[in-house]
């Protein structure tokens, strides 16, 4: 396994350099490393390694939302305003119902599953969107009306509404006893604790802080530490009651920074250095989660079907964009900001599939789910980062302000 890892950031590096170097996102280059190292293509991946790669993506995850929780300022969640809210729901509906209701016609499945499939892959990748949003934000692109800010926020609470919806229509197909209104009631149940328990927690981490005053580095890893441990609350309350760890996660980071804004932007230094190793671990065991055979399965009807998801997610966008003060290039900005899937479908696109070998039935439905869920990894990730970067370059004005020279000298320190 060590061998396999030390291959992995050694071409990592390389992939990440070469694809920054033809002005694309690195992580494309990190995707695509991991399609190709992983199980099906070359297969070079140790065995070992890949059975705790879900472990490794998700302690990288918490990585990027820590540092998306450090620059979580409430100023600029105040700009965002309500828009934030609509843009967390009302795009992933509009996908996730477009693709109920073209499902069908599209693909041989039910109603049903297709509103599994659609709600699959309305979750919004948090993996590819918050690394180029905190990019955004250090470089203070859209600051002025907090565009960077508002796509970070309502992208992490987009996952709990799609998730959410998604685990409702699996008990359905179960056939389990599922009351709906109860369940959907528990998104904002699950949102509320998960913002509530992380605020909790920063203020306790902050006291303990104050009063031991250990080193940043130290400071750092107790942060990733107790943020392991909310996931792992998530996990034990899993059935019985709804909570949102990664927004927990999120919202320890925003505490941090709204009562000692200095230590927010050390840890967040201290964070980014470990992001340059944290990334090339995420986004290639993301990559290697993608079986291109299966995604070939779904052919030009399943990527007829994402297309018009993504068209009416693009739709929900530019409704919630309505009226705001936004010119049509930072509406663009944003509409495309919401493209990118990878996390969520590498991790649940496999569970219907899974149900159906359970309960004994008929598989191909969910082939044809994993099979779409893959393609929308491999046709919107690429697509949607590389975008998204040129979009907020093109449309998203450089803001100073008196934090400038602040951040000069973050700079000059890292």
């Amino acid at each position: 396994m060590a061998v396999s890892l030390a291959e992995l950031i050694l071409i990592g590096l390389l992939a990440d350099w070469l694809f920054r170097k033809c002005r694309l996102p690195g992580l494309i280059g990190l995707l695509l490393l991991g399609i190709v190292a992983g199980p099906c293509v070359l297969n070079v991946l140790a065995p070992d390694f890949r059975a705790i790669s879900k472990d490794l993506r998700l302690m990288a995850l918490i990585v990027i939302l820590l540092r998306a929780g450090f620059e979580l300022s409430r100023d600029a969640l105040e700009k965002a305003g309500w828009r934030t809210i609509a843009l967390s729901c009302v795009p992933g509906i509009f996908e996730g119902v477009t693709i109920t209701l073209l499902g069908p016609r599209f693909l041989p499945l039910t109603t049903l599953e297709a509103a599994m499939l659609g709600f699959i892959i309305a979750a919004v990748s948090p993996a590819v969107v918050v690394p180029l949003m905190i990019r955004f934000i250090e470089e203070k692109r859209g600051a002025q009306k907090a565009i960077p800010t508002m796509v970070l926020a309502a992208a992490s609470l987009d996952d709990v509404v799609a998730i959410t919806i998604f685990t409702v229509l699996l008990g359905l197909y179960g056939g389990e006893s599922v009351r709906i209104g109860s369940a959907l009631g528990g998104i904002p149940v699950s949102i509320l604790l998960g913002i509530g328990a992380g605020l909790l927690t920063g203020w306790i981490l902050l006291k303990l802080f104050e009063k031991f005053n250990p080193r940043a580095t130290k400071r750092t890893l107790i942060v990733v530490g107790v943020s392991i441990l909310l996931v792992r609350v998530q996990q034990l309350l899993d059935g019985h009651i709804p909570f949102a760890a990664l927004l927990a996660v999120m919202a320890l980071g925003f505490l941090i920074l709204e009562k000692r804004e200095h230590m927010a932007h050390e840890l967040s230094s201290k964070l980014g250095k470990i992001w340059v190793f944290a990334s090339i671990l995420l986004f290639t065991l993301v990559g290697a989660q993608v079986d291109i055979s299966v995604a070939v399965q779904a052919g030009l009807a399943g990527l007829a079907l994402i297309v018009c998801g993504v068209m009416m997610r693009s739709a929900g966008v530019l409704l919630c964009l309505a009226g705001s003060s936004l010119t049509t290039g930072e509406r663009l900005f944003v509409t495309v900001a919401y493209w990118p899937k990878a996390t969520v479908q590498a991790a649940i696109g496999a569970v219907p599939l899974g149900l159906m070998s359970q309960l004994g039935r008929n598989q191909a439905p969910g082939e044809i789910i994993l099979a779409v869920a893959v393609m929308s990894i491999l046709f919107t990730a690429p697509i949607g980062a590389a975008v998204t970067s040129w979009a907020g370059h093109r449309f998203l004005s450089v803001d100073t302000d008196e934090h400038a020279a602040f951040d000069a000298a973050r700079e000059s320190e890292a």
